[in-house]
């Protein structure tokens, strides 16, 4: 009984939580996704909107906050230089009204 607790527990939170607490890998060996830099919000799958306060970065939708250290981060990722080589392809936001899915068939990759 005690076992069955636990793993309903560690499904419920891992349902519960999304990853947006975000960090940069130097190598992309080391990142859970690849993720390309698109020079218009028209050619992303998300708009991102970096966030000031770890607080802030709630939900799976598009708020993101870059984290000093791996083990604090939800998600790593590494920036490459084309497209093609990307899991998901995002454009950096000036406002959070503006960060959100343009693609919702990616989402699940930061779940």
């Amino acid at each position: 009984m005690i076992k069955k607790t636990i793993v309903v527990s560690v499904l419920l939170f891992s349902l519960s939580s999304s990853a947006q607490k975000i960090y940069s890998v130097q190598y992309e060996s080391q990142a859970d996704i690849n993720v390309y830099v698109a020079d218009y919000a028209s050619m992303a799958d998300l708009n991102v909107y970096k966030v000031d306060y770890q607080s802030q970065a709630q939900g799976n939708e598009g708020l993101w906050y870059f984290v000093d250290y791996a083990s604090r981060a939800d998600k790593k990722i590494y920036f490459v230089d084309y497209q093609s080589q990307s899991d998901l392809t995002v454009f950096f936001v000036d406002y959070q009204s503006q960060a959100g899915w343009n693609d919702n068939t990616k989402k699940h990759l930061l779940y």
